[in-house]
């Protein structure tokens, strides 16, 4: 076997009956692979599809009808501990005899997992290209050479109440439009003012009269958004640390728009089929952006500073940000709503 090669494909004429993916970080990233995925599945429905990921990922693998099996490795964050697991669970799965691996995060944990398979077929996904995450996972999926996959954006989750029910709980008015206001860009260059998500907000609720926004996450943003619901009053619900990543997933699927900074629940958002705008500043924008016509992404690419990865603006003003008044943000986000109707 070429230890270079990236791939081998599949050489047999029956269609392969048990493919293993594997994905074990980061959050936003394991969900672009879902929709890749349940393309394939689509395509063979009778394969038998598991997955493996890290503990902390997997109630989100675990709420949707497309896996049947997801296998958690443990060891937390500790790459000693992880390796270790990873020759255990490996172990354990060999007596699956997996036709196909599909090692689509590519790091030395995955490659243990795979190598002990030893299964048929195998590919690793391409951690250099500069083209967006989900073209390499696609690309990823399509080298087993099994033909083309496309992806499929619609879940299927194990308990549809479990969102529904969660909202109703808070306030939501069912039959009212609900949009994600998501200010969870993890360090000051990704932050899209406050005022103008509030800005945005009014003007939204101009068009869209009936409409309720949520906000949810983890509470590192709670300040935030207690501002934002202070300006937006009794428009804006507030469930911050009061969701799983499960029922995240969950509420994401209920809603008609999602406007974020670079974050995982941007990432749930697209792939879920979601009306998503994006708003990306010193992330490097053609590596992880949002695909498909339901998506749209108001980055820095154009710029001479663009994709700086700097914690801090140089200029001090994420002037890559601040350009995109409120009112453009509607704009994109009157089309994206009038293509979803």
């Amino acid at each position: 076997m070429n230890e270079n090669a990236k791939y081998r494909p599949w050489t047999a004429r029956e269609a392969p009956k048990k493919v293993l993916f594997i994905r074990l970080q980061a959050m936003g990233d394991m969900a672009i692979t879902l929709p890749y995925i349940q393309g394939f599945k689509r395509c063979f429905p009778e394969a038998q599809i598991d997955f493996v990921t890290r503990e902390e990922l997997d109630t989100i693998p675990n709420s949707i009808a497309l896996f049947s099996n997801v296998y958690t490795l443990r060891g937390g964050r500790s790459t000693r501990k992880q390796a270790f697991y990873a020759v255990m669970l490996a172990l354990k799965l060999r007596m699956t005899n997996y036709d196909v691996v599909v090692d689509l995060q590519n790091n030395k944990i995955s490659k243990i997992i795979r190598k002990l398979l030893a299964p048929a077929s195998w590919s690793e996904f391409d951690k250099h290209s500069y083209n967006p995450a989900g073209v390499r996972t696609e690309n990823t999926i399509r080298s087993i050479g099994l033909g083309d996959i496309s992806p499929d954006f619609k879940f299927r989750l194990k308990d549809p109440s479990e969102g529904v029910a969660l909202l109703k709980e808070v306030g939501w008015r069912e039959g009212n439009k609900l949009v994600v206001l998501n200010p969870a860009g993890f360090t000051p260059s990704k932050n899209w003012p406050l005022d103008y998500y509030v800005e945005f907000g009014r003007l939204f609720l101009n068009e869209y009269p009936n409409t309720q926004f949520l906000a949810l996450g983890i509470e590192r943003i709670r300040e935030k958004v207690d501002y934002l619901q202070v300006q937006l009053g009794e428009s804006l619900i507030n469930l911050v640390g009061k969701t799983s990543p499960a029922t995240a997933f969950a509420v994401i699927q209920k809603v008609s728009l999602v406007l974020s900074e670079d974050s995982g629940l941007m990432h749930m958002a697209w792939v879920s089929g979601r009306a998503t705008i994006a708003l990306y500043s010193v992330t490097i924008s053609e590596r992880s952006r949002p695909l498909g016509e339901h998506s749209i992404c108001l980055s820095s690419a154009d710029m001479e500073c663009g994709g700086c990865m700097q914690a801090e603006c140089m200029f001090g003003d994420v002037r890559c940000l601040t350009r995109f008044t409120p009112q453009m943000v509607l704009k994109e986000a009157i089309k994206l709503m009038k293509a979803s109707e």
